[in-house]
C-alpha cells in the first residue's frame, strides 16, 4: 500500500485564511497588490504582500539624538524622507519639520478652537494644513488658511488660491471682496 498523503504534494504552500480557512489569493487595489480571502465577500480578511521597510540614507555624525546620544540618519520610509535615530526601535525619535514654524504664524483652528493649523507635507510631496489636534479635530485645508472671517456667512477663516480670497467653509466658499 502507498501513502495516500504523498500523492497530494503542492508545489507550493498555499496560505489559507486565518478567518474562514479558506485559499488566499492576490489581489490589487490603489495601494499595490495583497493577498486577500478568496471568499470575499463573505469574509474580509486581507494581508499585506510586502512590509514598508525604512531603509538609512545617510547617517549624520555630526548630529547626536536629543533622547539618547545616539547618530541621527536620514531615513527613506513609507511616506518619504525624514531624520531619526539610528538606535530605533529602542529610540523613536524623529525630527519633525512642524516644530520648525513658530507659533506667531499659526492661525488657530476654527473647527475646535483649541488647537492650531500647521503645514504639513503628504506622502507625495503636496501641502495640506491641518489642526494639531488631530485626532481629536480632523480639520483640514488644501489652500493656505488667512487670517480674517467671510463677508458673506462670517466664517472665521479664510483660505488664498492663485492670489485671491475665499471662504474657508466648504459650505459656503464664496469669494471675498478685494480689500
Amino acid at each position: 500500500m502507498t501513502d495516500d498523503s504523498a500523492l497530494f504534494v503542492l508545489p507550493q504552500q498555499q496560505q489559507v485564511c486565518p478567518l474562514c480557512q479558506q485559499p488566499l489569493v492576490i489581489k490589487s487595489g490603489k495601494n499595490g497588490p495583497f493577498l486577500g480571502c478568496s471568499a470575499y465577500p463573505a469574509c474580509n480578511y486581507i494581508k499585506a504582500l510586502q512590509q514598508h521597510e525604512t531603509s538609512i540614507v545617510k547617517v549624520l555624525d555630526s548630529e547626536a539624538c536629543p533622547q539618547c546620544g545616539n547618530a541621527l540618519a536620514v531615513k527613506n520610509g513609507r511616506y518619504g524622507m525624514f531624520i531619526g535615530c539610528t538606535d530605533y526601535p529602542r529610540c523613536n525619535f524623529v525630527v519633525h519639520e512642524h516644530s520648525e514654524q513658530p507659533d506667531t504664524e499659526r492661525l488657530a483652528c476654527p473647527k475646535c478652537k483649541q488647537g492650531r493649523l500647521t503645514e504639513r507635507v503628504n506622502k507625495f510631496g503636496k501641502a495640506f494644513w491641518g489642526c494639531d489636534g488631530y485626532p481629536k479635530c480632523k480639520f483640514l485645508l488644501n489652500e493656505k488658511p488667512v487670517a480674517g472671517s467671510c463677508a458673506v456667512c462670517g466664517f472665521g477663516l479664510l483660505i488664498e488660491k492663485k492670489s485671491v480670497l475665499y471662504c474657508a467653509d466648504k459650505k459656503c466658499g464664496e469669494k471675498q471682496p478685494a480689500a
